[in-house]
């Protein structure tokens, strides 16, 4: 991938910047020189042969600049802008100015940076090297001598890098990977109908592997195989070579998902599959092979699971969509049971529109049909994916991309009479109107298209409602009282006023989530009784911390100040039950909440500086 040009040495040309040096490499053209020249000993043949000096020493060339005289050893015309260039680089002698001895050393920590950093400079966008004249004469090169025992040469403009030529082969091979990725979006994003087919590859090199291995979290729970991070990484080369030999030769077998489950914010309880290590890190590499091609394809509404892309992009696209459009009902619409009911012949169609390699589809197919288990009890279904696999929310968002998305688009465009947006984020959407009449023919026509495919709307929590810049007039005019609100990726969106008056998307923690943490919270802490005060506090520092991460939007302040103030309630009960002779004061209780809740603070931008920033100017529907 093309990346953009960064400023270094090779382009500063301020007072004492080595302005002909190339960043990182610390090599002089003069006697200084440490190492053997990047360049063998350009002269030519007649120069050797009559003891004379190189090419360009002889008088029928021409100079390299008028006035001045041939320098002995160079090869070419070549010229520099500073003579102290070939004088000077990174050798300092007795009587040499201080202020140069101050350059040398920035010189030195910059290219010591630059050797230990993570990106070495044959991906940077900087510029070559400049072309270099000695200005300095080669020793014992006086009168009777035939030839100089040191010739110093030029250096014509270097096209290649002098890092890349010491990088390893594992270093080569990583940076081939990715400029093969990078084909592939290529070819994604200039042919929509290509099909590709040579995929496994990319899969099961051992690198992608590795680096796979490296993004899993250290503490996640085990599968059935009973494989952690720790114990997977103590061979974890032989693992990973013998892992991908499996997948090049099709004997790898994907193992049965562990079924676990977690608490919802509604009371329920919401099912999820723990896979193997292994089958993570296939999984993992597959997504980020795929992600290539899908990423092209995928439409600009769509925020779940994506790269670079997070649910506050999502909420900031609804609320930008709000208050910029004609937007006066919202459609906040659910899939009920998405991942439970996915068809998977249809899955596997839409997968095959662009990916044309049998191999990577079997091994999708594996996937699916590799079973549940959940209490010693082996589980098969014809239906769903299971969720909590890295391969899950792409496969999701491949099915809706087919089912949903595009058509979502085509009928905007043929029958809307006024504004539509569409925002989605996984199975969870939201969709705004400027008329009811479109509002209500939408919600009939996507009900059936969905039911096409094998999905429905959740019929308690799809609902159209009024509003918008106007709603709040209208309801007032009809005697309907305030508008009604909306929740969508766990904020509350109600009609809001600016100082100045005019109109804005008002998000506030969902009191359902609000309610839900307090009480996991509560539930954690009572387990964590009798822990000492500090470790109490790391805990609850950590949530505290967390949730104003997630939640702290603009206009949400009294929110996060409940949060932490019932947050220090629950631990207060807490400390004060861990003893039937005495309590705990609140004296004492206010130091520990200062010592170890922090202050909640705003961390987010308003939703249309960021929206900008991301989109450009260009189209969310695209």
């Amino acid at each position: 991938m093309k990346e953009s040009y960064v400023e270094g040495l090779a382009s500063y040309g301020g007072p004492e910047s080595c302005v002909h040096i190339r960043e990182g490499v610390g090599r002089s053209v003069d006697r200084g020189t440490r190492g053997p020249g990047i360049e063998p000993r350009n002269t030519c043949p007649e120069a050797r042969a009559t003891g004379g000096p190189g090419c360009r020493g002889r008088g029928d060339m021409p100079k390299a600049t008028p006035g001045l005289p041939h320098w002995r050893g160079s090869a070419g015309p070549r010229a520099v802008r500073d003579p102290a260039h070939a004088r000077k680089h990174f050798a300092w002698e007795p009587g040499d100015p201080a202020i140069f001895c101050a350059a040398l050393g920035s010189a030195r920590r910059r290219a010591h940076r630059e050797a230990q950093g993570r990106t070495t400079m044959s991906n940077r966008g900087g510029k070559s090297d400049r072309c270099v004249v000695p200005q300095k004469l080669p020793n014992k090169a006086a009168g009777e001598i035939p030839a100089a025992a040191e010739a110093v040469e030029g250096r014509r403009r270097a096209k290649g890098n002098a890092i890349a030529a010491r990088m390893s082969r594992r270093s080569v091979r990583v940076y081939d990977m990715g400029t093969a990725l990078d084909g592939i979006r290529q070819t994604a994003k200039g042919r929509r109908g290509a099909r590709f087919t040579g995929l496994l590859h990319h899969i099961y090199a051992v690198e992608r592997l590795r680096a796979a291995y490296l993004a899993l979290k250290r503490d996640a729970a085990a599968g059935v195989d009973g494989q952690t991070w720790q114990s997977y990484g103590q061979d974890l080369e032989g693992n990973l070579l013998e892992l991908s030999e499996r997948l090049a030769r099709g004997g790898y077998r994907p193992q049965p998902v562990k079924r676990v489950y977690i608490d919802k914010a509604d009371g329920s309880k919401r099912p999820l599959g723990v896979p193997a290590l292994e089958d993570k890190l296939v999984q993992r590499a597959t997504v980020e092979v795929l992600n290539a091609i899908y990423e092209q394809d995928f439409l600009g509404f769509s925020y779940g699971f994506r790269p670079r892309r997070s649910a506050h992009n999502a909420l900031d696209a609804v609320a930008v969509g709000v208050s910029a459009r004609k937007v006066n009902w919202i459609l906040d619409a659910d899939i009920s049971k998405f991942f439970d009911t996915i068809e998977r012949d249809w899955l596997v169609k839409f997968i095959e529109h662009r990916v044309a390699d049998a191999r990577v589809v079997r091994l999708i197919k594996k996937w699916l049909h590799a079973g549940v288990l959940e209490d010693g009890r082996l589980m098969q279904s014809e239906l769903g994916t299971v969720q909590g696999g890295s391969v899950s929310p792409l496969l999701a968002n491949i099915y809706l991309h087919y089912a949903f998305d595009l058509w979502v688009k085509q009928w905007r465009g043929r029958y809307a009479r006024g504004d539509v947006i569409v925002v989605r984020y996984a199975d969870d959407w939201v969709a705004g109107f400027q008329f009811r009449d479109d509002a209500e023919r939408f919600q009939r026509a996507v009900a059936e298209r969905l039911g096409q495919f094998g999905l429905k709307l959740h019929p308690e929590k799809t609902r159209l409602i009024e509003f918008g810049r106007f709603a709040q007039e209208n309801r007032r005019r009809k005697g309907q009282g305030k508008p009604q609100t909306f929740d969508f990726l766990g904020f509350t969106h109600c009609c809001g006023k600016t100082r100045k008056g005019h109109f804005m998307v008002l998000r506030l923690t969902s009191a359902k989530r609000l309610r839900a943490k307090l009480q996991a919270v509560k539930i954690e802490l009572r387990r964590r009784m009798h822990h000492p005060i500090p470790e109490q506090g790391q805990y609850l520092q950590a949530v505290v911390v967390g949730h104003g991460r997630y939640f702290g939007v603009p206009d949400n302040g009294a929110r996060l100040r409940t949060f932490r103030f019932q947050v220090a309630r629950l631990w207060h009960r807490t400390l004060c039950r861990r003893s039937q002779s005495r309590g705990l004061t609140w004296r004492r209780m206010y130091r520990l909440i200062a010592h170890w809740l922090p202050d909640p603070h705003i961390c987010h931008p308003y939703p249309n500086q960021r929206l900008i920033v991301m989109t450009q100017g260009r189209s969310r529907m695209r």
